[in-house]
């Protein structure tokens, strides 16, 4: 039997949502969230005069470690292709149901590429106010087209350039990342797989939801990935925890955010912070989101690097693969 899609269930007419969407009262979201000017930076200055680019290798830290978020501009993925993988992201979901169900994914096997409804469990039985798409993007080497939509059929091309251009993003932060922490350049891309690290893609697909007061999109959590790099399509909705209250993340056009998540947490020792975010929903607008999770194969160990340890500074994070530390998290165990 195919799963209920929540895009089928707005479209119905409702006026409640059905109980399963509902959340506790504790969890209900603040919808008019105070908003927040996360840090902005400028990466062009990362390859400009050695003051600028020290100055913006600065101001990447200390948003990493202060925040966990921040965004950035002039990075190097133009308007235009952002442009069009919106398009062909809201074009899938666009289709006929029935053809959507034609990429449904199994998660409850682990088979997590394809079109699906959540991802993971929840104690309590309640659901996020959200479908999505999810898909390996990086490396060239280990994508499977047969999990791709066919339709529309510009898909495949628009992600694959958009693999290629996000990855150059990702290497100017990860670089500019470990010179902050007084590491070797490459230490950080190395420790998260080198040329085997992996990128997944994941479209956020959130409809309107008729009392999004007693609902969420996506539960609060931090993100197991090294980084995580977001664009939306300008509709508000991602809050981050920040000073014991949620404040809910002003967009800047043309602008990616980025997430520290677990990964580099863990890396740096605590030194880098991951970031503890939701999304919230729209009473009467569609909201969709393109995170790309940049994460270590799935045999590496991921363990405090070695060169932030002394006396002073013990490691704070038992080494693990990162397939097991996703199989703790993922079914809330120790090991």
């Amino acid at each position: 039997m195919a799963a209920v899609r929540v895009q089928s269930i707005a479209m119905g007419g409702i006026e409640a949502i059905p109980s399963q969407f509902i959340r506790a009262n504790h969890e209900r979201p603040a919808l008019n969230a105070p908003s927040a000017k996360i840090p902005l930076i400028d990466m062009s200055k990362l390859d400009a005069s050695p003051d600028l680019l020290q100055q913006t290798v600065a101001e990447i830290g200390s948003a990493a470690q202060e925040w966990g978020i921040f965004q950035v501009v002039n990075h190097g993925v133009s308007e235009d292709l952002i442009r069009r993988l919106q398009a062909v992201g809201k074009e899938f979901f666009d289709l006929p149901q029935e053809e959507k169900e034609t990429y449904a994914n199994n998660a409850e096997e682990g088979n997590l590429e394809g079109y699906g409804t959540k991802l993971a469990h929840n104690i309590e039985g309640k659901l996020g106010w959200t479908d999505y798409y999810f898909h390996l993007l990086w490396p060239p080497s280990r994508q499977n087209f047969n999990t791709w939509p066919r339709r529309p059929s510009s898909y495949r091309e628009v992600c694959e350039e958009y693999g290629r251009e996000i990855m150059g993003v990702v290497d100017k932060l990860l670089s500019a990342l470990s010179i902050n922490l007084g590491l070797q350049e490459c230490s950080l891309k190395e420790a998260i797989g080198g040329e085997n690290m992996e990128m997944e893609m994941k479209i956020n697909y959130y409809p309107p939801c008729p009392q999004p007061e007693l609902a969420l999109g996506v539960v609060p959590h931090t993100d197991m990935s090294a980084l995580t790099l977001l664009v939306s399509n300008q509709v508000p909705g991602l809050q981050v925890h920040k000073d014991s209250n949620w404040v809910a993340v002003d967009y800047v056009p043309n602008a990616i955010i980025v997430h520290i998540g677990d990964t580099l947490q863990i890396l740096s020792n605590g030194k880098y912070k991951n970031v503890f975010h939701r999304s919230v929903v729209s009473k009467d607008k569609v909201r969709m989101s393109w995170p790309v999770f940049c994460i270590p194969p799935g045999n590496k160990v991921l363990a405090p690097m070695k060169e932030l340890l002394d006396d002073h500074s013990p490691a704070l994070f038992a080494a693990k693969t990162f397939a097991d530390y996703r199989r703790c998290k993922i079914n809330k165990v120790d090991k």
